[in-house]
């Protein structure tokens, strides 16, 4: 038997490891011991808007993630991009809860507008996100479909039922889980977000060259969902309104507020409608008007850090 090929397959394999990338560190400390407010936000748009007005930044590097801490707002922030969807977004979450001292999670960005009541520039800040493809796909049985063992408390779109989350309970290291389907905002967060109902005033057209039919108002409450799909479908937007009873629909808040409570931190999404969600008689308008949205985002969460004090209550979730 020839042992040659063996010995120089063996050889190549060697040379190919060797070539392969260093995993990355895990960071074995805090890079940062002040305690501060984790803004974050998908994409560059997003984030510009915020590190534009920041103040006293600093940009630090761990695991291959860029972080920008300074002020914003008054308060001591780290200011991170996730990139876009949920899983990109838990990622970002973790390291900057792992690598800093939080003591809240901020989200600013834009999103698809689902309510039908509201309009684009507008700014909803949900007391309760959820993921909403976090779903079974059901087994079709003639014209009806039969997601057995499952079921599901928010109906289905065709063969997608949508289904609570799994997660970890805090504290513990066991396999005790929780379902969860709504994780809800921080009670205290949400209050002093109220107050600026009436304070700020939102941009209604950018630079000068597009401008919006209707100037742009600030939503409390209610609800948004979250899931790894851009929605621009105008059958989907009506059925995530009228079984969520939804405003907004985004790819990573969901992912970011369960994060959150798993880590026990308080959380506050702020998104700017920067479209209909396939809900518009024409084409779709992000492109058009997702650098206001965004501008507009965040705005709204920089008044919020300015009249904020720290949490007095822990994030809830059923």
């Amino acid at each position: 038997m020839k042992k040659k090929p063996i010995i120089l397959v063996a050889m190549l394999i060697l040379l190919l490891d060797a070539c392969r990338p260093a995993p990355a560190k895990l960071q074995s400390k805090a890079l940062d011991e002040t305690p501060r407010i984790l803004v974050m936000s998908a994409f560059d748009a997003e984030t510009s808007a915020l590190i534009q007005r920041a103040e006293d930044t600093t940009i630090v590097t761990a695991g291959g993630r860029t972080f920008t801490l300074g002020r914003l707002g008054g308060k001591d922030v780290v200011i991170a991009q996730s990139g876009i969807s949920m899983v990109n977004a838990a990622m970002m979450t973790q390291a900057a809860v792992d690598y800093f001292n939080l003591t809240a999670i901020v989200f600013s960005g834009i999103a698809g507008g689902v309510n039908p009541a509201l309009h684009i520039g507008d700014v909803v800040v949900p007391a309760e996100w959820g993921q909403h493809l976090e779903s079974v796909f059901a087994r079709q049985k003639g014209d009806a479909w039969n997601p057995r063992p499952f079921k599901s408390d928010y109906g289905n779109f065709g063969m997608i039922f949508p289904q609570p989350v799994e997660v970890l309970r805090p504290g513990t290291n066991s396999a005790v889980s929780d379902q969860i389907f709504w994780f809800k905002s921080d009670s205290s967060m949400l209050k002093a977000a109220e107050k600026l109902t009436d304070q700020v005033t939102l941009d209604r057209c950018w630079l000068k060259i597009e401008c919006l039919s209707t100037q742009p108002q600030l939503v409390m409450g209610g609800r948004g969902v979250s899931g790894p799909v851009y929605v621009d479908n105008a059958a989907y937007r009506e059925w995530l309104y009228q079984n969520f009873k939804a405003d907004a629909v985004d790819m990573e808040t969901a992912a970011v507020a369960q994060v959150a409570y798993v880590n026990q931190l308080p959380f506050l999404g702020f998104r700017s409608l920067s479209d209909l969600a396939g809900g518009s008689a024409g084409p779709n308008e992000m492109l058009v008007f997702g650098n206001l949205a965004a501008n507009n985002a965040a705005v709204v969460v920089i008044a919020f850090l300015e009249i904020w004090s720290e949490p007095e209550t822990l994030p809830t979730a059923q």
